[in-house]
């Protein structure tokens, strides 16, 4: 009986198209650079729903409910797939929404505060943890191959792809917690914080969708990656990092402004 109901729960995770996620590290700092640019009000609103938690300490949670069949409707909101050389107006819907789609509905219940306290907290979770997915560019990358998914790489003489050395492999083996490695974050002054949060979703789709390009192009099925891969792109990885949670701030004052 416990060999089938691990089995079952092995088949849950496998069918969640991109599974793979920015690790558990990089989510953390996304929500540890977020909660340092909020504004007091959001600060004071986040902190009444959340119980006291801070976004990194909630930021993982579109993940560890993946494996719970009564969430396998928001599994095809971790990523969106977008064609090279089409934007996401371009593209046919999702049926079963995609990650653009996750964020505005995120958006709309946790801003409107006729809803159950209960709704906007998940929805809250769910945004901090999207909004982060989104500035992974393999999240962004094309159906053909699940964004990376299907092309096989070795990392330092272990089995793994495209996807997976972008979600996790390069973060883990930077070898910081999400605080060291939030603070070496360069400091930025508000100009440059500003610019970051110019525009909103669609524009940074297509930032992420153009970084995706440029990953597919860096590396060759099999290819053995190690230090020099790392050491090329490690600055885009600190890069969107930033990014994710300076502008998870901007769509979290926004909405409790």
């Amino acid at each position: 009986m416990k060999k089938i109901v691990l089995l079952i729960l092995l088949v849950s995770q496998m069918s969640f198209g991109n599974a793979p996620y920015w690790s558990k590290t990089g989510h953390r700092v996304i929500g540890e650079v977020a909660q340092e640019e909020l504004s007091g009000k959001a600060k004071r609103a986040i902190h009444k729903l959340l119980d006291g938690k801070s976004l990194s300490a909630i930021s993982n949670f579109a993940d560890e409910i993946k494996a719970d069949s009564r969430y396998r409707e928001f599994s095809a909101w971790h990523y969106v797939n977008v064609p090279p050389g089409k934007d996401y107006k371009d593209i046919e819907p999702n049926t079963y929404g995609d990650l653009v789609t996750g964020i505005r509905k995120c958006v709309e219940v946790v801003g409107n505060k006729k809803n159950p306290k209960e709704d906007r907290v998940f929805y809250l979770k769910m945004l901090v943890h999207l909004v982060g997915d989104l500035h992974q560019p393999m999240h962004v990358g094309r159906l053909e191959d699940k964004g990376g998914n299907d092309i096989q790489v070795q990392w330092f003489g272990r089995g793994s792809n495209l996807h997976r050395v972008w979600d996790s492999n390069m973060i883990d083996d930077y070898g910081l917690s999400f605080t060291e490695l939030a603070n070496t974050l360069p400091s930025l002054d508000k100009k440059a914080r500003r610019k970051i949060q110019a525009g909103e979703v669609l524009d940074w789709v297509k930032e992420s969708q153009e970084i995706a390009d440029k990953l597919y192009d860096s590396v060759e099925i099999g290819e053995k990656l190690s230090y020099r891969y790392s050491y090329d792109w490690w600055g885009t990885v600190e890069s969107q990092l930033h990014k994710g949670g300076l502008r998870l701030a901007k769509v979290l004052n926004d909405i409790f402004k």
